[in-house]
């Protein structure tokens, strides 16, 4: 098994994708007006316009309703990345701090208030860990 995307439901998929594409520097690869991806080397953030739930359940999925799953990325510098983010990102949750599992984390909320971590790992074991997937500087 292998776990391929996340995907975001959203009643503004132009709007965030627009955020994410600042946030991250990647380009989004649209499908439809409905639904674009913006790609990484180990997943991809789909983002899905409402009209696309009734696909999957009818009233499975609600935009702007999440309060248990945070997005995450892996960045080279989370310091340096964060300085950058001051521009446009107006709703940080935690300044770049050092976890207990050895990540350097920031936390802030997207335009529909999904929590977002970039993170660095920063002691010998989190770097280890990430060794092989660690962004290029």
């Amino acid at each position: 098994m292998n776990l391929v995307s996340i995907r975001v439901i959203t009643g503004d998929v132009a709007r965030l994708v627009e955020f994410y594409e600042k946030v991250t520097g990647l380009p989004a690869t649209w499908s439809t007006e409905d639904f674009a991806e913006l790609e990484t080397p180990g997943a991809t953030l789909a983002i899905a316009g409402t009209r696309t739930v009734p696909l999957f359940a009818p009233g499975s999925s609600h935009p702007a309703d999440n309060h248990s799953v945070i997005i995450e990325f892996l960045v080279d510098d989370v310091d340096r990345v964060h300085a950058n983010l001051t521009a446009f990102v107006t709703d940080f949750v935690k300044e770049p701090t050092t976890m207990p599992w050895g990540n350097r984390s920031l936390l802030f909320r997207d335009p529909d208030g999904n929590l977002v971590n970039f993170f660095t790992p920063v002691t010998p074991d989190a770097i280890r860990k990430f060794a092989p997937t660690r962004p290029a500087s």
